[in-house]
């Protein structure tokens, strides 16, 4: 194991900065719970009022304590905090942690702090945790290195499953669920606004930690993706799921996980899509993250998604049921055996897929007997149980007789219908995977068959000539729509005929060699979204309407931009298609570059019909996508209806993807809407897009 590891989740010298001797104030608790939860190394307070701190000795400043010191936590406010930094990183203090919040949390004043802490650990070389730190905890050793009033327990559960927030007191929030199940942790920290150690790199330490078999991780942003995609795949090489909670969903929660740790959320789709292609489980309920992990660890994920379920409720199991077909589950049906050996005892269980042993079933020898029958049937992949009104009053009666299935070969949950915290402790002590809740007992069952793997990245190959060419174009003069073309037609998307004209006059012309009828559009590069300006006019039947239509796309235009820099007009062909697509690629601040395809036209941002992937992607990839986006069914053949292009879609996303390459770094954003999907062996065309360059 590392320096770096041992110091934060193994020290055995620790300065306390700023402790308190009153027990009332949240600065005496980590000296209390270092000392409650069994920490045998040294305790070193630092508080120049006074000698003494809750019968250790306390030191005036860290030059007053003589040797190394491991880790020092700060529990210092604002401007002393950071003084306080300075002064371990001068002193040789391997890692600080920093308790108080304030920082870049806290708008401009505190953003300019936090500028302080990023400076002094980059001159001097210390590592931190936070600001805005909780603590750090460790199991095995006991190392209660925290402020958070939730370790105030009478003892630490240990386990074997570590735990990695952004949020502190979440922290105490899952560690008091979690032990009244009986289950416990390896490691767990909070790393506030991550100034320096982020989620991605204590990841990729824990990867290494013998005592830690699963990484949960509760986010509100991603600041180290890099770091953290690294993490993961050395994680699932060693067998440790990394299992993810993540704020952000909707609007407002991206909002509130703005305010509260300095960051940009982002957006959710494209963290899905870091998790797919990085093979991280997400998961979707704050409580999923105790119950995930054990239909995960130790187990090599299987080869098929059938899950046959069995219960003593119909109600209850229609939940799980309905939860797992929506997740992409298969219901799978009794087999013979089980049917036949519960007819004599009164049970048909033939009529339907699930097993319904309500009332006359609920017994020990008929429940055991029922779940080895399912276990032993080859045409299932797992087996769910799920109980009703026995598990709170008789669970001798449908849970006791489950205990024995602990370790299956094939993955077995078990799902609690009413409030049985008796029976969900004896499953969990026994090692059989036990949910209070229907979606969360799907949601497990579905990461653990359906589980995502890291994927390769696909090899980018360097830009051709005519493409360096066309982003120097663009570059030079600014993206208008036909550069825009150039650009997308030499990275392999092919794009409709056009002429670019300098005014009105040469339309006739330009129409003429195009062939009527066309798309008239304004070129300027500060114009990105021109129907929205009045900046187009289609379905012009010959050269005089569109020299016309050009004169009142001029006015149009002048009025909705002032002093946009007019370059003429774009006089296009009109071209046709199946389907509308739209065609997106944006270098996301959180998870780098990615790629997108929808439902398109002028509709596309209300549909939010789309697949997201980090780019670049192959056609493979990009046909799953495809597959992906409802509204693309109709040229998929649904019903039908006339196939489209998909193969010519899919080489066209994986195309247009290649915008991932490091040659085009500075193009932030680039659309194509719409992309038009042509009969099946006609191919797709792109006939209007924009280009968009980061500010160097």
């Amino acid at each position: 194991m590392s320096s770096l590891f041992h110091a934060l989740f193994e020290p055995r010298r620790i300065a306390l900065i700023g402790a308190s001797a009153d027990e009332k104030k949240t600065t005496s608790r980590p000296q209390r719970f270092l000392a409650k939860h069994g920490f045998t190394g040294e305790i070193l307070p630092v508080n120049p009022g006074r000698t003494e701190i809750l019968g250790l000795r306390s030191y005036k400043n860290l030059d007053a304590i003589e040797g190394e010191i491991d880790h020092a936590y700060i529990l210092l406010n604002g401007k002393d905090a950071v003084e306080a930094l300075a002064a371990c990183g001068r002193r040789g203090v391997k890692v600080a942690s920093i308790l108080a919040g304030g920082f870049a949390d806290a708008g401009a004043a505190g953003a300019s702090l936090q500028d302080e802490l990023v400076r002094i650990v980059r001159e001097t070389g210390i590592r931190l945790v936070g600001p805005n730190s909780i603590g750090t905890v460790s199991t095995d050793p006991p190392i209660a290195l925290t402020a958070n009033a939730a370790f105030a327990v009478d003892r630490l559960r240990t386990g074997d499953w570590a735990l990695v927030s952004q949020s502190g007191s979440l922290i105490g929030a899952l560690l008091s669920r979690a032990d009244a199940r009986g289950i416990g942790f390896s490691r767990l920290i909070s790393v506030g606004n991550e100034v320096d150690l982020a989620v991605g790199e204590v990841t990729d330490l824990l990867v290494d930690d013998p005592k830690t078999k699963a990484i949960l991780l509760f986010m509100e942003t991603l600041r180290d993706g890099p770091r953290l995609a690294r993490a993961a795949r050395r994680a699932h090489a060693a067998g440790k799921p990394v299992i993810a909670y993540k704020l952000g969903r909707s609007e407002i929660g991206q909002e509130l996980a703005k305010s509260h740790t300095g960051a940009i959320a982002g957006s959710d789709a494209t963290f899905d899509a870091f998790c797919r292609r990085h093979g991280i489980a997400r998961v979707s309920m704050f409580e999923s993250l105790l119950d995930v992990p054990a239909l995960l660890v130790g187990r090599p994920r299987p080869t098929g998604r059938r899950v046959a379920v069995a219960t003593t409720t119909g109600g209850g199991a229609a939940m799980v049921v309905d939860n797992m077909a929506v997740a992409g589950l298969d219901i799978a049906g009794p087999p013979r055996d089980l049917v036949d050996w519960l007819k004599p005892l009164g049970i048909a269980a033939g009529e339907g897929k699930l097993v319904d042993l309500t009332l006359a079933g609920a017994k020990p020898e008929i429940v055991a007997g029922t779940i080895e029958r399912l276990l032993a049937d080859e045409a299932n992949d797992a087996v769910i149980f799920v109980v009703g009104s026995s598990a709170q009053f008789n669970p001798e009666l449908a849970v006791e007789p489950l205990l024995r299935f602990a370790g299956a070969a094939k993955p077995f949950a078990v799902s609690l219908t009413p409030a049985a915290d008796k029976s969900l402790a004896l499953l969990t002590a026994a090692g059989v995977p036990a949910f209070r809740h229907p979606e969360s007992c799907a949601e497990a069952m579905a990461l653990c068959l359906l589980r995502p793997t890291p994927q390769a990245e696909p090899k980018l190959d360097p830009p051709t000539p005519a493409a360096l060419a066309a982003l120097e174009a663009g570059r030079a003069s600014g993206f208008d729509e036909r550069r825009a073309a150039a650009l997308f037609a030499a990275i392999g998307v092919t794009t409709a005929k056009a002429l670019a004209v300098p005014d009105a006059r040469r339309i006739p012309a330009a129409v003429a060699e195009v062939g009527a009828p066309v798309a008239l559009k304004i070129l300027s590069a500060d114009v990105p979204h021109k129907t929205e300006a009045g900046g187009v006019a289609l379905g012009l039947p010959d050269g005089q309407t569109a020299a016309l239509a050009a004169r009142e796309i001029e006015k149009r235009v002048k009025r909705h931009v002032p002093g946009a820099r007019l370059e003429g007009f774009l006089v296009q062909k009109m071209e046709r298609g199946l389907a509308e697509v739209i065609l997106g690629f944006r270098r996301d601040p959180l998870v780098g570059p990615t790629v997108t395809v929808g439902l398109g036209g002028v509709l596309a941002e209300i549909y939010k019909d789309a697949a997201t992937r980090i780019a670049p992607v192959d056609e493979a990839e990009a046909r799953a996508m495809i597959e992906e986006v409802k509204g693309l069914a109709t040229i998929r053949g649904y019903r039908n209806l006339p196939r489209g292009d998909v193969a010519a879609l899919a080489q066209a996303i994986a195309a247009f993807s290649r915008l991932a390459h490091d040659d085009f770094a500075d193009v932030a954003e680039a659309e194509i809407n719409p992309l038009l999907v042509k009969p099946e062996g006609e191919g797709v065309v792109a006939v209007d897009g924009l280009v968009l360059l980061s500010r160097r």
